[in-house]
């Protein structure tokens, strides 16, 4: 039951108005949602964040940073959490500013609660996506650190689309020693196929022709 409630989404709202987080609160729990509250940007910064899934809606307005400054400065400290963003002005640019910085949403107060359910749920489902690409890519960087320098050298040909006999004059080496470290660094790497070999190595923005070094 535990480990079930660690995965269960959380919003993190940050905005001063008490009466907008008390209403926050109740509009997210009538959808089974958890939230955690902030009265400012550096509540959150010093709050101890859980490993969960979620994302940050946020005031564009606050007393000590204004939200362009707190989504910044959470990208400068690697924090990628997806956050919507909202505000009482309505201003275009801060809007413009908000999605380059990746907010997936930008929503003038007031706004309609399904406007903010339908943000916060695509932000959610973002995050998690995000954090399912991470765990593949850190499990496939995990395999490659287990390969040899010679495997990742022949690795470093054979996903740059090179025959084994190519390989095999390239590095010095006789075509069947080719052959047994390709299979060797397919087996590591937990490729069934040379097209997954070449997706791992794209996964982990190799460069290819250094792969070997």
């Amino acid at each position: 039951m535990r480990v079930e409630t660690l995965q269960n989404p959380v919003v993190h709202i940050v905005d001063d108005d008490i009466s907008m987080r008390e209403a926050l609160v109740g509009l997210f729990e009538s959808v089974g949602l958890q939230s955690e509250t902030y009265s400012t940007a550096n509540d959150f910064l010093s709050a101890k964040l859980t490993s969960r899934p979620g994302c940050i809606v946020l005031d564009v307005r606050l007393p000590d940073m204004n939200g362009i400054e707190f989504q910044n400065h959470l990208t400068q400290i690697g924090i990628g959490m997806p956050v919507v963003m909202m505000t009482g002005f309505g201003d275009i640019t801060m809007s413009v500013k908000a999605m380059k910085l990746g907010a997936v949403d930008f929503l003038p107060k007031p706004f309609r609660d399904q406007d903010m359910l339908d943000a916060v749920m695509a932000a959610i489902e973002r995050d998690k996506q995000k954090r399912a690409l991470d765990d593949n890519v850190s499990q496939i960087r995990k395999r490659f650190e287990t390969l040899t320098r010679r495997e990742r050298e022949v690795m470093s040909h054979v996903v740059a689309g090179r025959m084994n006999k190519q390989v095999a004059g390239d590095l010095g080496i006789s075509e069947i020693t080719v052959k047994i470290h390709r299979g060797a660094a397919m087996h590591k790497m937990g490729a069934r196929t040379y097209a997954e070999l070449v997706r791992m190595a794209d996964a982990l923005n190799l460069d290819r022709d250094k792969i070997g070094g």
